[in-house]
């Protein structure tokens, strides 16, 4: 184990077991290094990435201190390396999806109201009316993301946004895919809608599931050399 690693260890260790609490200024430099047996330098680096990742929280002037450890924004910053995922690693992603937002849009049609039914409403209405990628890519975004966040679950609302960050600046090279694509992504989006709207569970859980079944085919079709689309 590195110097570095080790650094890590112990300071995830004291986290972990509850010696340091959120809200709690770390000890000196000093004291860590002897109390983990590194040097100055490893120590700072694994403040560094540890302050990277949400988990310490570096003041100026003051020293470091435990963040706030919330579910999801620990979860939200696994956005910076899935970021750097290859093709293959979207499809793994797309299979977790698969599980998670047919969940999500189950919690929602059992919490969702009229005023958020209509706003997903115009959303898709927006959607289909609009042959802009990046519009469509972020309308997309929204309606997928409002029901996440009915679903009232922080951190599976986080978790499905790091899942799907990779794969919403792909775009289809052939026209004709491209538009078979947004044909039934906008069908999919509608009978989402039609579950959530009815309240049913159930129905809105299988649309999504069909949803994001049509998405990994495209990503599957695509993964081989060729990028991947935005659903």
């Amino acid at each position: 184990m590195s110097a570095l690693d080790t650094a890590l260890h112990g300071l995830r260790a004291l986290i972990a077991d509850g010696a340091l609490r959120p809200g709690d200024r770390l000890p000196s430099e000093g004291e860590l290094c002897e109390r983990l047996g590194v040097s100055r330098g490893s120590l700072r680096e694994a403040i560094r990435m540890l302050a990277a990742l949400g988990v310490l929280e570096t003041r100026h002037g003051s020293g470091s201190y435990v963040g706030e450890l919330r579910a999801a924004d620990l979860i939200g910053s696994l956005s910076l390396t899935v970021g750097l995922l290859p093709m293959a690693g979207v499809l793994e992603l797309t299979e977790l999806r698969r599980v998670l937002e047919p969940h999500a849009a189950a919690l929602a049609a059992a919490r969702i109201d009229d005023d958020t039914v209509a706003v997903l409403d115009g959303i898709l209405s927006e959607i289909e009316a609009s042959d802009d990628f990046e519009e469509h890519s972020r309308l997309d975004h929204a309606f997928h993301m409002t029901i996440s966040e009915v679903a009232g679950n922080d951190a599976l609302t986080s978790l499905i946004e790091v899942l799907r960050s990779r794969s919403r600046a792909y775009r289809i090279p052939d026209a004709d895919d491209a538009a078979e694509l947004k044909r039934n992504s906008d069908a999919g989006h509608r009978a989402i809608l039609r579950g959530l709207a009815a309240a049913d569970p159930v129905a809105a859980s299988a649309a999504a599931s069909s949803h994001v079944a049509a998405t990994e085919y495209w990503v599957r079709l695509y993964t081989e050399g060729e990028d991947t689309p935005d659903d």
